[in-house]
C-alpha cells in the first residue's frame, strides 16, 4: 500500500546518492561485503495486497580461512549468489517448485564427496542456465575474501555491464553463451542485472532477446533499492520494453518498488502519457488500493497528465474529495498551477494572435470501461464545431508553431473540464464537509487567488457564492489575496458582485491594514518582473494604486494603520528603491539612444550638404537634381534630420526630469515612446537615404545592383524594431491602452 506521495529522488536514491560516486568505493564495497557476512534482513515491501514480498536473505556467514584462498568459477558466482531475493508472494507455485530444488540440493549435498564440485542452485535463474560451462570458458580463479571478492565480481562482469549500457546484444550474446546463467546476476553495487541497465539504457533490442533468455521468475529480481526492471522501465517512459517484459510476465504490474510504489506511479511521476495508459490497463484493480489512486491522481495532475486525471475521476469519483499523505485533495494542486490555464503574459506574440484561431476537437463526454481507453469530456464554452471549425483544422497545419499552441489549448481545456468535476464533487457535500475539505490543509480559494487560478474561483463562487465572504486567518477575503499578489484577473471580479464590494474592500487585517495598504506594499518579484525595465514596473505599480484606490470609499485613503502609516504613506516608503532604480534604467535608456540620435543628426546634416554626384558648377545644383532616387534621397534625409533632433530633445527631457512618483504614470513612459519610435524613423529614413545615394551612384553601370542594397538596407531597420518593439508595445499598452484591468 503506498502510505505516501514518494518524489523521483525517493523513488531512485540510487541516482541521487554521493555514495555511488565515491573515489575510493570503500564504503560501498565495505557495506555490499557486509550484507553478505551478516545476512541483514533487507526491508519488507508491502505486495499488491499490502502483504510482504521479501523474505530474509539466507546467507551463511564467512569464515575466516586458513588455507589457501579457493579458487571459484563464474558460474559459482552465478549459483551461489549471495545477494538474491526470493520470489514474491505472487507466485507460490514457481515458489514452491524452487523450494523442492532446494531441498534436493541439501539431499545431494550431505551425499556428495569432498573432491566434488557443488552446485547451488539460485531460485532465479532459468532451468537451462544451471548447466557448468567447460571448464576452459571460465576464468582461472575469484577470490571471495572481502572487498577483493566484490571487486574482482564487479570486473568480471564490465564487458556484460558496457554491451547491456551500449545495447550491443551481439557481445552481450557472445558474454552470455560462454558464461551461461550471467545474465541473472547482480553486476553493479546496486545490485543491478544487466535486464536493469540495459532498461535503464533504453534499448529495446537488447531488451528482447535478452528477456528470452530469462525465466518468469527472473523479471522480478530487484535491484539493492527493490525497484524491478519494469520500474526502471516506467521511469524511462519506453512503453515496448513494458510491453516485452509484461506479455511473459503479468504479475510484474502488481510488484511494487521503492517506497512501496507501483510502476504505474512511477509512470505518472515521470509524465510519461503512453506508459501511464499502458500500465493502467495491465495493472489488476485488486494490486491497486485507494491509496494508490488518490496518489496516481495528485502524481497526474502534477504531471499534467489531465486526460488521465479525467478518467481516474469519472472511473471513481469519490477521488475528488480524498486526501493524500499531506492532506491536500486534488483540487488543493490545481490551484497551485497556473500554468495549467490560460496565460497570455507567457505567451508570445504570435502564440496570443493564433491562439483562438486554433481547433480543437470537441471534448465528448465518454466511458472509460477498465481503463482501456482515454477518456474525453465535453466543454460547453466549446464553439468551434461544424464546417467551418473542421475547415480551419484542415488548413491550420500549415500554421506556424500550430503544434505547441494546439497542446497549451488542449492543456488549459482539460484542467478546466477537471476543475468542474472536482467542483462538482465537493459542492455535492454538506457545508460542513465543504468547509472543511476547502480550508484544510491550506485554503483553496487563497492559494487560487494567490496563483491567479481565475478558472477554479470563478467555478467555485458561481457555484457556492457564499465563498466571496470568506476571509483566512489574517481577515483577507480572496480580493485583498489577488492585490497582494498582482493578480489583476481576480481583483477583476470585484466588478461583478455588485455593491457588495464596498463591504468587503472594507475588510481590515490584524495589522489594521485595508485594502488599500496593500496594494501600497510592493509587489512580489514574479509579479513585478512581468514588465521590462524599472520604470515600466513602477508605472504597472502605480497603475495598481490607482485601480484599488478607485473601489475604494475615500475613507480608506487617509486610514492609517497600526503604525499610524497612510497607504500613501506606505506606497512611497516600499517603492522608495523602485524609484531609484526606476531613475537610473531611464537615464541609461535615454543616453544610449540620445548617443544613437545624435550620431545620425551629424550625418544626415552633412549629407546635404555633399549631394550624391556633385554640384553643377555654372550654376551650383545637383547633377542629378531631376533623378527620381535623388528626390527620395532628400526627402529621406530630411525626414531622418528631423526624426533624429526630436529623438534627442526626447531623451534630453527625460535626462533632465525630476523622477517624482508620479512621473513614472504617464509623463516618462510618453517621453520615451516618442523618443524610440522617432529613432525608429530616422533609423529607418537614414538607410532609405543609403539605398538611393547608393543606386544615384551606380545605376549607370551596376542598376541590377539596386534590389539587393534595399534589402540589405531593411536588415538593420527590422532587427531594431524586433528588439526595441516588445519594450515599446508594453510602454504603448500601459499607457494609451484598455489597462491590465480592462
Amino acid at each position: 500500500m503506498l502510505g505516501r506521495n514518494p518524489s523521483i529522488r525517493a523513488c531512485f536514491p540510487e541516482r541521487f546518492s554521493d555514495s555511488n560516486f565515491d573515489d575510493s568505493g570503500q564504503n560501498s564495497r565495505r557495506s555490499y561485503a557486509a550484507s553478505s557476512a551478516t545476512a541483514t534482513p533487507i526491508e519488507s515491501q508491502p505486495n499488491s495486497s499490502g502483504a510482504s514480498r521479501f523474505a530474509s536473505l539466507d546467507v551463511p556467514p564467512h569464515k575466516p580461512s586458513t588455507h589457501a584462498p579457493t579458487q571459484t568459477s563464474v558460474a559459482d558466482l552465478v549459483n551461489n549468489n549471495a545477494f538474491k531475493l526470493p520470489l514474491p508472494n505472487s507466485a507460490p507455485a514457481r515458489l514452491e517448485s524452487h523450494q523442492t530444488n532446494a531441498a534436493n540440493h541439501q539431499h545431494n549435498k550431505k551425499d556428495a564427496s569432498a573432491a566434488t564440485p557443488v552446485q547451488v542452485v539460485d531460485k532465479f535463474l532459468s532451468k537451462p542456465s544451471l548447466a557448468t560451462p567447460p571448464a576452459s570458458t571460465l576464468p582461472s580463479s575469484v577470490p571471495i575474501d572481502g572487498n577483493n571478492w566484490t571487486s574482482r565480481r564487479l570486473t568480471l562482469y564490465a564487458p556484460l555491464y558496457q554491451s547491456a549500457l551500449k545495447g550491443d546484444w551481439e557481445k552481450a550474446k557472445e558474454f552470455l553463451n560462454m558464461h551461461p546463467g550471467a545474465a541473472n546476476v547482480r553486476i553493479t553495487k546496486g545490485w543491478e542485472t544487466a535486464l536493469h541497465i540495459a532498461v535503464g539504457a533504453r534499448h529495446i533490442g537488447f531488451v528482447e532477446e535478452l528477456v528470452k533468455l530469462m525465466s518468469v521468475a527472473d523479471l522480478e529480481r530487484r535491484n539493492k533499492y527493490c525497484n524491478t526492471a519494469l520500474c526502471i522501465a516506467a521511469a524511462s517512459g519506453i512503453t515496448r520494453i513494458a510491453e516485452v517484459m509484461v506479455k511473459k510476465n503479468k504479475y510484474l504490474p502488481g510488484i511494487r518498488g521503492n517506497k512501496g510504489v507501483t510502476p504505474l506511479y512511477i509512470a505518472a511521476l515521470f509524465g510519461h502519457r503512453d506508459m501511464v495508459w499502458y500500465l493502467y490497463k495491465v495493472t489488476a484493480a485488486e494490486d491497486l488500493t485507494r491509496e494508490d489512486y488518490i496518489g496516481l491522481l495528485i502524481a497526474t495532475i502534477t504531471t499534467d497528465l489531465f486526460d488521465v486525471a479525467l478518467c481516474l475521476i469519472q472511473h471513481q469519483p469519490e477521488l475528488a474529495i480524498l486526501r493524500d499523505s499531506n492532506g491536500e485533495t486534488a483540487l488543493h494542486v490545481l490551484a497551485r498551477k497556473p500554468s495549467a490555464f490560460v496565460s497570455k503574459h507567457e505567451m508570445g506574440a504570435w502564440e496570443k494572435f493564433i491562439y483562438p484561431w486554433i481547433y480543437v476537437e470537441p471534448l465528448v463526454k465518454s466511458s472509460c470501461p477498465s481503463g482501456m481507453s482515454k477518456c474525453c469530456y465535453c466543454d460547453k464554452n466549446q464553439v468551434f464545431i461544424g464546417l467551418a471549425g473542421k475547415f480551419w483544422h484542415a488548413i491550420e497545419k500549415a500554421i506556424p508553431g500550430n503544434k505547441a499552441v494546439y497542446k497549451k489549448k488542449l492543456l488549459h481545456m482539460q484542467a478546466i473540464v477537471l476543475v468542474k468535476l472536482l467542483c462538482e464533487q465537493i459542492l455535492s457535500l454538506e457545508d460542513s464537509q465543504i468547509t472543511d475539505i476547502l480550508r484544510s490543509p491550506s485554503h483553496v480559494l487563497f492559494v487560487a487567488a494567490e496563483f491567479g487560478v481565475v478558472d477554479l474561483i470563478t467555478e467555485l463562487i458561481q457555484s457556492y457564492p457564499d465563498l466571496i465572504w470568506r476571509v483566512d486567518e489574517h481577515s483577507r477575503s480572496i480580493f485583498h489575496m489577488a492585490v497582494l499578489h498582482r493578480q489583476e484577473k481576480i481583483f477583476r471580479l470585484i466588478h461583478d458582485i455588485g455593491a457588495h464590494k464596498d463591504m468587503i474592500a472594507a475588510y481590515k487585517d490584524k495589522n489594521n491594514h485595508c485594502i488599500l495598504h496593500l496594494a501600497g506594499k510592493i509587489a512580489p518579484p514574479n509579479r513585478l518582473n512581468i514588465v521590462s525595465g524599472a520604470a515600466l514596473q513602477m508605472q504597472r505599480e502605480l497603475l495598481w494604486f490607482k485601480e484599488v484606490e478607485k473601489n475604494v470609499q475615500p475613507l480608506y485613503k487617509e486610514m492609517r494603520d497600526i503604525k499610524g502609516t497612510t497607504p500613501r504613506m506606505l506606497f512611497a516608503e516600499e517603492h522608495a528603491k523602485l524609484v531609484k532604480d526606476g531613475e537610473k534604467w531611464m537615464k541609461s535608456t535615454a543616453s544610449s539612444c540620445m548617443l544613437v540620435a545624435t550620431l545620425i543628426t551629424t550625418v544626415m546634416f552633412a549629407a546635404i550638404f555633399t549631394v550624391p554626384g556633385g554640384n553643377d558648377n555654372a550654376k551650383g545644383t545637383p547633377i542629378f537634381l531631376e533623378a527620381k532616387s535623388f528626390i527620395i534621397f532628400a526627402v529621406s534625409d530630411a525626414f531622418a534630420l528631423f526624426s533624429s533632433v526630436t529623438s534627442i530633445l526626447m531623451f534630453l527631457s527625460i535626462l533632465t526630469s525630476r523622477y517624482a512618483e508620479e512621473d513614472f504614470l504617464r509623463l516618462l513612459p510618453q517621453r520615451l515612446i516618442v523618443g524610440l519610435a522617432t529613432l525608429f524613423f530616422s533609423i529607418a529614413a537614414m538607410l532609405v537615404a543609403f539605398g538611393a545615394t547608393f543606386c544615384i551612384v551606380l545605376s549607370q553601370r551596376l542598376a541590377w545592383i539596386a534590389v539587393p542594397a534595399a534589402l540589405i538596407a531593411c536588415i538593420p531597420v527590422t532587427l531594431f524594431a524586433f528588439l526595441q518593439f516588445p519594450l515599446l508595445v508594453d510602454m504603448i499598452q500601459s499607457s494609451y491602452g484598455a489597462g491590465i484591468f480592462a
